[in-house]
Formats: C-alpha cells, sequence, structure tokens
C-alpha cells in the first residue's frame, strides 16, 4: 500500500466508487460477501488498491496546501514541477490556530514580530508522495486563497 486505507466514514461516502472498482474486476456484491468471508486477505487487498487509486486521483489534483500551527503558518502552491511555500513565524506569544490569535495575524501582518520566509522546493521523484507526506504531517487541502493573498502582499 502506498498511502494509507480510507477511513470506514470515507468507504460509505465513496460506496459507489467502490462497487463500480468491484466491477471493473468482474467481483458482484455476491462473490465480494463470499471473499470477505472466505477470504479476508484477499478483501484487505482490494481495499487498500481502492484507497490508493482515490488518494492518487486526489493528489494529482491538489494545488494548495495549509499546515496552521499555533506560532507558524506554511502555505504551499503545488506546481506542476515543483512547490511554492510561503512560510511564516510568530515571535509574539499567540496562537494562529484560535480566532483571537488569527485575528491578530490578520490585522498585523507587516508587524516586526511576523517573520516572512518564502521558498521552493523541487518534488522528489514521486510528486504525489511528497504532497501526501505534507497531509499526514498534518496540512490540509485548500482553494489557497491565503496563499494567494499572502503571496500578492510580499511580491
Amino acid at each position: 500500500m502506498k498511502y494509507t486505507r480510507l477511513t470506514q466514514e470515507q468507504f460509505e461516502e465513496l460506496h459507489q466508487k467502490f462497487i463500480n472498482f468491484l466491477a471493473t474486476q468482474t467481483i458482484t456484491a455476491q462473490e465480494w460477501k463470499t471473499i470477505k468471508e472466505n477470504k479476508p486477505e484477499v478483501a484487505e487487498q482490494e481495499l487498500d488498491v481502492f484507497s490508493d487509486l482515490v488518494w492518487e486521483g486526489v493528489l494529482k489534483k491538489v494545488r494548495y496546501l495549509e499546515h496552521i500551527s499555533p506560532q507558524q503558518m506554511h502555505l504551499f502552491h503545488l506546481n506542476e514541477n515543483n512547490m511554492q511555500v510561503i512560510a511564516l513565524k510568530l515571535k509574539r506569544d499567540l496562537d494562529l490556530t484560535t480566532k483571537e490569535g488569527f485575528n491578530w495575524f490578520r490585522e498585523n501582518l507587516l508587524d516586526d514580530d511576523v517573520e516572512f520566509l518564502q521558498a521552493k522546493k523541487e518534488y522528489s521523484k514521486d510528486k504525489n508522495l511528497d504532497k501526501f507526506t505534507l497531509i499526514q504531517q498534518g496540512a490540509v487541502i485548500t482553494k489557497g486563497d491565503l496563499f494567494k493573498y499572502l503571496d500578492k502582499l510580499i511580491n
């Protein structure tokens, strides 16, 4: 398995797509039931393959990620050949994950207590795995509004 198995909730949400996935392998509902009962290791493999296919589809489309922690923010723009990152660090004892901390940041972007850094990083040989690793580390998929706003502000 390349990524991670989907959660039960995600499988339920993608129930019809999973049925279609099984159908492409000419596995009927009755055959699937039999596989789960008699060959649970094969069923596990099918769940893993489906999970990887879903992740590949999602990761291929991801263009922006955000990772916000109490004192730092990392905003990623995932281009075709590299990822751009805007990182900021608070030198003040505030928590960006709270409404109050984020509001202070928004109102004081150019304050000396806000340090900005920018960088570009080339992908490894597996671009999607690089994206997945960021998600596993706590980044969330976004539309990139915050990245775009800060990119205009500091460039």
